[in-house]
């Protein structure tokens, strides 16, 4: 390499302007997607709200907006008019004692036997609140995708035959969530 003095010379400067723009594709393919990823684990109606109204919120501002269903978030998605295919004993008792849509749903706290939670529904009404089945729907017009943790599903003896009809909803394990994700610019856990 030949430099004037201690300037360096176009070789070098080649090798350089020829490195930062590796570093900068490596920058640019490794960014996040315009993207908010969600788990739902609580099967609790304000929670339930809580990440519908934010899910909603979310597609008018990001390219897209993915919900992982798990655990005792997973009942709400089970369609009341829908009648599931014969369980054993195992899933019929859960099938029993876990609700059976949105509409089903109890408040996490001051429930008070049910007086607490049609009270927030009666209130919700009033105020011109969205019920949780109507931000349901939202979500499905606005594009949010749904997936119901395979494993969940499974355990509780619920099938894809018993859930609502949404248009994007499809079951779903932890890598599917974890790739989900792992390129997203925000990540919730409600």
């Amino acid at each position: 390499m030949s430099t004037i003095g201690n300037a360096p010379s176009l070789e070098s400067l080649a090798e350089q302007v020829s490195r930062l723009q590796a570093e900068l594709e490596q920058v640019k393919a490794n960014q996040p997607e315009d993207k908010l990823s969600m788990v739902v684990m609580s099967g609790d109606l304000d929670r339930q709200l809580a990440a519908f109204i934010i899910a909603t919120g979310a597609a008018a501002m990001f390219e897209e907006v993915v919900m992982f269903f798990t655990f005792w978030a997973t009942p709400a998605l089970r369609d009341p008019k829908k009648n599931p295919p014969k369980k054993d004993l195992m899933a019929r008792m859960f099938g029993w004692m876990l609700p059976k849509g949105a509409g089903k749903l109890k408040l996490s706290k001051m429930h008070m036997a049910g007086m607490g939670t049609g009270m927030m529904k009666g209130l919700m009404r009033k105020k011109g609140v969205m019920s949780l089945e109507q931000l349901m729907k939202q979500a499905a017009e606005s594009g949010v995708k749904i997936y119901v943790c395979q494993m969940s599903m499974d355990l509780m003896g619920m099938t894809l035959d018993e859930m609502i009809d949404y248009p994007d909803l499809k079951p779903a394990g932890v890598a599917k969530f974890l790739a989900e994700a792992g390129t997203s610019k925000s990540t919730l856990f409600i």
